[in-house]
């Protein structure tokens, strides 16, 4: 019989969102059989899989205690996940990138506040244009831009929830020059876009009217991209990463190295889909 492999969603992509159908049909030319399940549904028997593949879990962060249990479960049942569920564990928390700068990597300026720290951290950036994110997030929510010490800011922040968060120097590069994505399957890179924010914003999300567009990376881009992937230093290469980053100043800065993130971009490169599903095929194999 064929591996059967889930491919977990949230409740608002039930079915497989339209981008992962190519994916679907190159897994089961792998040999595999996908199923598309949702990942908070209490009537699945994730038992009954071979693996789990992380695919639209847009709202983990919305409900990340409830997602760190769901990998407990699976933990437990000795289901594999893809990618590993102690690198996904990881890597929900931007803090890993504090880890990584650690290790030698180039991160954009980062510091790691909550509570009644936020304010201060930020009044010590006083006339700084900066970026306020929390650690646990994605596709930009409960992120806010501006100037420290403005008024508009500190009403912001009287919106945003009691978390933990990053506060970065905003990146005008992002808004003049793009943000690139790199994707790699099993460790060795497949393909990289471009991203551009909407006119006058600086999201970079199509959510929020970004676009990217498939482009052949500078030599510096890729160079630091396949080091700070690298530098997750992990037991084996993660089946698939997508690495954002920017050069500021003539220097790579990685942003974020997602682990998780759904998006790959495979629209953008349809050949990547076969990749995809090739590494997943092997790492079960």
């Amino acid at each position: 019989m064929s591996p059967r492999i889930a491919l977990a969603n949230s409740a608002d992509h039930a079915e497989l969102h339209p981008h992962d159908l190519p994916l679907a049909a190159a897994l089961q030319t792998a040999g595999l059989e996908p199923v598309a399940e949702v990942w908070t549904d209490p009537s699945v028997d994730w038992s009954s899989y071979d693996a789990v593949l992380l695919r639209s879990v847009w709202d983990y962060h919305r409900r990340y205690l409830e997602f760190a249990e769901w990998l407990d479960q699976l933990d437990k049942a000795g289901v594999p996940v893809i990618n590993d569920s102690e690198l996904i564990r990881w890597n929900a928390d931007k803090r890993y990138l504090l880890e990584l700068r650690e290790r030698g990597v180039a991160i954009v300026p980062s510091q790691v506040a909550a509570g009644a720290c936020l304010r201060e951290v930020v009044a010590g950036l006083d006339g700084q244009e900066i970026v306020i994110k929390p650690t646990v997030s994605a596709t930009a929510h409960h992120t806010v831009r501006g100037t420290a010490g403005s008024a508009e800011l500190s009403r912001a922040m009287d919106d945003l929830p009691d978390n933990v968060y990053l506060v970065q120097p905003f990146q005008p590069e992002i808004q003049t020059e793009g943000e690139w994505s790199l994707i790699f399957f099993d460790g060795k890179y497949s393909h990289a876009v471009l991203k551009r924010p909407a006119a006058g914003d600086y999201r970079v999300q199509d959510d929020f009217g970004g676009s990217a567009q498939l482009q052949t990376p500078p030599a510096a881009i890729l160079e630091g991209s396949t080091a700070a992937l690298a530098a997750a230093n992990t037991r084996r290469s993660p089946v698939y990463a997508r690495v954002d980053g920017i050069v500021s100043n003539g220097r790579y800065l990685l942003m974020e190295l997602e682990l998780i993130e759904p998006y790959l971009f495979l629209p953008e490169s349809p050949a990547a889909v076969t990749r995809f599903a090739t590494a997943i095929a092997n790492r079960l194999g």
